[in-house]
């Protein structure tokens, strides 16, 4: 089978599985970073944050990525969207563990990588970062650019999708790079941000207060009711708008909320969790 016969093999296994977004990245683009990349970095990815420093064997990096349902984003902080978010995670890790057991018993030994990458809220607060990126991975596989909020844009769902990745032996064409920028500099994300993490100043995309992000995700969790999620709710990118009529961000501004939604994402937030 050749690699290009395998890509598309690859492709319609993910199709099956009713992943949306999927996107290839040679490894050798964390050590050499495309000219075409939409953002640029005063500081590339460390060396220890490379594939090929995890799984020395990895030739290229799959992502896969699944959305996050808007409507039910819109009512975060909430039980609701905890469970969403659970409920995402744990179909990233299943499907990407089948397409890794999928490559391996076609003679391309793979493995797959958790969603998340740290084991409590506590260890990242005193260590603010997990071993491997899979925003970075799919900004290299092609599949959006950074925001503001320095989460990922994609096309299809702005920053509503989460991501795992795929490490494989095969060596895989990867996916080109738009080099467009997503991001609209509307600010919603900074002005609409609860602990104040999001910045405007300095290189884009600028680093979030990670510290003050991880604080606060550690108060909802103890009222049942994280991740925070509200830079995702108000970005205004993402074709999923026009899927849900949500195409007026104003409806998040407190004043402005037609009453249907205040009323629908009030009465979600008072059931389930703590607050």
């Amino acid at each position: 089978m050749t690699n290009k016969n395998l890509k598309k093999e690859i492709i319609r296994k993910c199709r099956e599985l009713q992943i949306p977004l999927v996107g290839f990245a040679p490894v050798d683009r964390w050590e050499n970073p495309p000219e075409e990349l939409p953002n640029k970095f005063n500081e590339w990815i460390p060396e220890e944050f490379w594939p090929q420093s995890i799984f020395p064997e990895a030739k290229t990096v799959i992502v896969i990525g699944l959305p996050v349902q808007l409507p039910i984003v819109e009512t975060a902080p909430s039980i609701y969207y905890h469970e969403l978010y659970n409920t995402v995670n744990a179909a990233l890790d299943a499907k990407a563990y089948e397409i890794s057991n999928f490559l391996t018993s076609k003679g391309y030994p793979s493995i797959y990588l958790p969603r998340d990458g740290y084991g409590d809220i506590e260890v990242l607060l005193e260590k603010p970062l997990t071993f491997f990126s899979h925003r970075h991975a799919a900004y290299l596989a092609g599949l959006g650019s950074f925001g503001l909020s320095n989460v990922l844009l994609t096309l299809e769902y702005g920053p509503r999708v989460r991501f795992t990745s795929i490490f494989t032996t095969a060596e895989i064409e990867g996916d080109p790079i738009k080099g467009e920028d997503l991001c609209t500099r509307c600010l919603a994300c900074y002005n609409h941000c609860p602990v104040n993490a999001v910045k405007r100043e300095g290189e884009f995309p600028p680093p979030v207060d990670k510290i003050s992000c991880a604080l606060r995700s550690k108060e909802l969790r103890k009222e049942c009711r994280s991740p925070c999620g509200i830079c995702i709710k108000v970005c205004p990118v993402g074709e999923d708008r026009k899927v849900w009529g949500r195409e007026d961000v104003s409806i998040y501004d407190e004043n402005k909320t037609p009453h249907k939604y205040r009323r629908a994402w009030e009465h979600v937030r008072r059931y389930g969790s703590k607050k």
